[in-house]
């Protein structure tokens, strides 16, 4: 399936068209678990929680997030901190 525009797309809009084309959402919005009941979606989710959206503040999360992702199940949300 080719990608599609993703800019400007929100919450559950946004949580219906990840579903379509992957397992898990990786995202910086911690509010996202709050506005929406993810349980509802066939995706996994993933928030990262870090000083930033830069690489240099999000890469140190990376082998949390490949070390959780196994065991990741549909529904489910894990966040990701940089203060674990």
């Amino acid at each position: 399936m080719p990608l599609i525009d993703w800019a400007g797309i929100q919450n559950g809009a946004l949580l219906q068209r990840a579903e379509k084309q992957f397992d898990v959402l990786i995202t910086m919005d911690n509010n996202l678990p709050w506005q929406q009941h993810l349980t509802q979606y066939d995706l996994a989710v993933i928030a990262l929680k870090a000083h930033s959206n830069r690489l240099a503040d999000t890469q140190p999360l990376m082998p949390r997030v490949l070390a959780i992702l196994p065991a990741l199940e549909k529904g489910n949300l894990i966040i990701v901190s940089a203060e674990e």
